[in-house]
């Protein structure tokens, strides 16, 4: 267990959690939290023996957005106190979307603005029955941040994008699960087992394997086809290459589980 404030991280074997902990708070967006969430990020991003991260919240809320009040206080520097909480918050989340484990994002209650942004970045997202997703930034005379204008518009679309990016428009778990934004919808007392069990089950996985999947996932948008299937060729053999990567080949031979490192 890491020494935080306004974030849990602990580590148990080849999974790590990370908990937003300021539930008073609506577990709002501050400098401090997201100064944390880009420490807790480097640590997991540099732990080889990670397979998964669970990134979760206390309390009712996942993530309100970004912390208003705290915003209000920096009268007219505001600006260059937004630039630097959004640089650790962006740097937290280039981290975790890049790293080699997996992000499983579980979320409780509304995600909004910078809420909303980091669960987009999810590899495996779950949504408790209750949660609730919103853009939020216009109405308070913002903008997005937080990965949102790249993850949103290819998760579902320029025009879905813009409304919801413009109106604001509130989703039930149900309908951002229609939308692609979520994986799957679960009941809300069921939320944090099944993102245990998902976690326990890339933890038995290869890690290599999961690690290259989201390469060429974010690779793929910018990629034309023969440069993508060319990654594709080296990555693959790389794998195949690999400890884990033969064990895996001789497992399905043998028609018996592999045992990955």
């Amino acid at each position: 267990m890491s020494d935080f404030e306004h974030i849990k991280f602990e580590k148990k074997g080849a999974i790590a959690y990370i908990e937003l902990n300021r539930p008073d708070a609506a577990n709002g967006l501050d400098a401090l939290m997201a100064s944390e969430l880009h420490q807790a990020a480097r640590l997991c991003d540099g732990d080889a023996e990670l397979k998964a991260v669970v990134l979760s919240a206390g309390g009712r809320f996942f993530c309100a957005g970004g912390d208003i009040k705290e915003m209000l206080s920096h009268g007219d520097a505001v600006g260059d106190a937004i630039k630097s909480l959004a640089d650790d918050l962006h740097a937290a989340i280039s981290l975790l979307a890049r790293m080699q484990a997996a992000l499983i994002v579980a979320v409780n209650g509304v995600a909004a603005g910078a809420g909303f942004s980091i669960a987009l970045a999810g590899d495996i997202v779950l949504a408790a029955e209750s949660a609730s997703f919103t853009m939020a930034y216009t109405r308070a005379g913002l903008c997005p941040d937080g990965s949102s204008s790249y993850f949103l518009p290819r998760l579902v679309g320029l025009r879905r994008a813009q409304e919801l990016m413009l109106t604001n428009r509130s989703l039930s778990a149900a309908e951002a699960r229609e939308l692609g934004l979520v994986t799957r919808v679960v009941s809300d007392d069921d939320l944090h087992a099944e993102a245990g069990q998902i976690a326990a089950e890339l933890a038995a996985s290869a890690r290599l394997s999961t690690a290259y999947v989201k390469k060429l996932l974010l690779a793929s948008s910018g990629n034309d086809l023969e440069t993508q299937m060319e990654l594709e060729g080296q990555l693959v053999s790389q794998c195949a290459a690999s400890p884990d990567g033969r064990e895996g080949i001789q497992a399905f031979v043998e028609k018996r589980k592999p045992d990955f490192q």
